[in-house]
């Protein structure tokens, strides 16, 4: 099965064609970047470990930058005025205020700039690393799988000790499953029904008397979680941490695998959807419950092309049963259960066979979690927040901005109503003829845009939500799909980013000297040389086709 768009001039055709522009000229950026370094201290063209196809040592030198930009954002995020996360005592071992803590202590604001450098740099260089990886390995496939993971674990180490940053969310969830372990209905309730509390205070105000909008298996795990930590809070965010990691875990099984369906190199996609910056700081160390989402997804998907589609379904119901959106994985299973090439009518049936089984699964942890349904009209929850990152949001925003402007005063809420309907809309539009084109640009490419184009269009884009189709779009990522796929991701960890406004003021009230001296330690994440291996990224890409490890498995 073809799994590469075809280049037919159409919206979606100029949408990736922008993006394939961008990617090329971050490419280029970087490139010229090292290069410039290079000149000034030329390097020897080659050595044993690049010159050995079967010699994997280079890898030793992008794990450690890897591991020191990370290191570099955990402990910029550590220092107790930080910006990237919650400054409240008792929500982390370290990291966090104290109540001998003053914040007019000497040296604060020479920690806060420091704090800024370390995280921005630190995201800077760890693009760098990612993007150069994924250019060596296109170059040199075949890589042990076993290797990638030692890479990821010593990638993982700074994002588990560090406090979660970047969002409260982690925050929310802990108060939820306190919720449920005491027989609350979070579906019915917010976390403030508590009352003030260790699980309370770190929520944000804004979701405070908020309804969970999670489905039943998460908050059941939520609940569980909260019952074996002793009612912990801080235990309990802990605790959720490591039920995302487990996820990630399963991402990191899964997606060789699927990569093998698709003919494509397990290790390329393993760097590109495991190793992702987006994957290690929102899901991991943010601890975000996309990454149950996600895993169970991508596994039911993998079932599904190993000729289990029962099992595929099962699994994507209970992703679903954490977040709604991952049911799109059991209309393609049910869409492409007889194979390619099969008219709307022989599909009815699997169709049908789908839905009866995913609402048997939904069903099943309705009755176990007691919450009844609650969750299905509280899926808008997230449309809450009102960002200019969301398209449909920012485009009511800005006509409600222009109408008031010009003398006409209209409600934001009704034109945000109107401009976010319509982004639903064209979302479901462009849905349903991916769907319908999925036998010629591939289900993995057809699902993996379908949601993103429901993140996009929707009335809120945060950076986790776009790793719900980053991770199925990663195993076969090529062309305008692989450029859109690294827009994605170097963009969207800055989506939202804390601290950059602070940064700002600081540097426009700095002494000119310390303005200097920032704008150099940033220069440098951007342009030192990061080794010999980087070699590798500029020779010939391998063909897009079947890759020689895949011969003889099915697309």
């Amino acid at each position: 099965m073809d799994e590469t768009l075809s280049h037919t001039p159409s919206l979606r055709g100029r949408v990736l064609a922008v993006a394939e522009s961008t990617s090329s000229r971050v490419h280029w950026v970087i490139d010229a970047a090292e290069a410039f370094v290079h000149r000034v201290r030329p390097e020897p063209t080659e050595t044993p470990e690049l010159a050995d196809p079967s010699d994997w040592r280079w890898l030793r030198r992008p794990a450690l930058l890897g591991f020191l930009a990370l290191a570099a954002i955990a402990i910029g995020g550590s220092f107790s005025n930080s910006p990237f996360k919650l400054e409240m005592p008792g929500t982390w071992p370290f990291g966090v205020p104290t109540a001998t803590t003053s914040a007019t202590d000497p040296g604060n604001e020479t920690l806060l700039m420091l704090g800024l450098l370390l995280v921005y740099g630190g995201l800077v260089l760890l693009l760098r690393v990612w993007l150069q990886l994924a250019k060596a390995l296109r170059s040199r496939p075949g890589v042990p799988i076993k290797f990638l993971v030692a890479v990821l674990a010593l990638w993982l180490i700074p994002m588990l000790l560090a406090a979660p940053m970047f969002s409260r969310d982690v925050f929310s969830y802990a108060a939820q499953g306190e919720m449920v372990s005491h027989h609350i209905n979070p579906y019915v309730y917010g976390p403030f029904t508590l009352g003030a509390g260790p699980y309370v205070n770190p929520v944000d105000s804004l979701w405070g008397n908020t309804p969970a909008p999670y489905g039943p298996l998460f908050l059941m795990l939520d609940g569980f979680i909260a019952s074996i930590t002793f009612h912990s809070a801080t235990a309990s965010v802990m605790a959720l941490r490591l039920l995302e990691l487990g996820a990630v875990a399963i991402l990191a099984f899964c997606i060789p695998k699927l990569a093998r369906t698709a003919g494509r190199d397990p290790g390329q996609a393993f760097t590109l959807a495991v190793l992702n910056p987006l994957v290690l700081i929102t899901l991991v160390n943010s601890a975000h419950n996309d990454a149950l989402m996600a895993a169970m997804l991508v596994a039911g998907i993998t079932a599904s092309r190993l000729k289990h589609p029962v099992w595929g379904i099962v699994l994507c119901a209970m992703a679903a049963a954490v977040k709604a959106p991952a049911a799109l994985g059991i209309l393609y299973i049910a869409w492409d259960w007889l194979g390619p090439q099969v008219s709307l009518r022989q599909r009815l049936r699997p169709l049908a066979l789908a839905g009866i089984l995913s609402a048997g699964v939904l069903a099943v942890f309705t009755m176990l979690s007691g919450l009844g349904l609650g969750w299905v009209k509280n899926l808008a929850t997230p449309g809450t927040v009102r960002s200019w990152a969301a398209p449909a949001t920012a485009l009511g925003m800005a006509s409600t901005g222009l109408a008031h402007a010009l003398g006409w005063m209209v409600d934001q809420a009704s034109i945000l109503s109107v401009t976010r309907s319509i982004g639903l809309l064209v979302a479901v539009a462009a849905g349903i003829w991916l769907l319908k084109e999925s036998d010629r640009i591939g289900q993995l490419t057809a699902l993996g845009l379908t949601l993103l184009l429901f993140v996009i269009l929707g009335p809120v884009v945060q950076p986790w939500y776009l790793t719900w189709g980053l991770v199925l779009l990663a195993p076969v990522a090529e062309g305008r799909v692989r450029s859109l796929f690294i827009v994605l991701t170097v963009s969207a960890p800055f989506i939202g980013l804390p601290g950059g406004r602070t940064m700002l003021v600081q540097l426009l009230h700095a002494d000119p000297l310390v303005i200097a001296i920032s704008l150099i330690a940033l220069l440098v994440f951007v342009v030192a040389p990061l080794g010999r291996w980087t070699l590798l990224g500029r020779r010939e890409s391998v063909p897009a086709g079947l890759h020689p490890l895949a011969a003889g498995l099915e697309s």
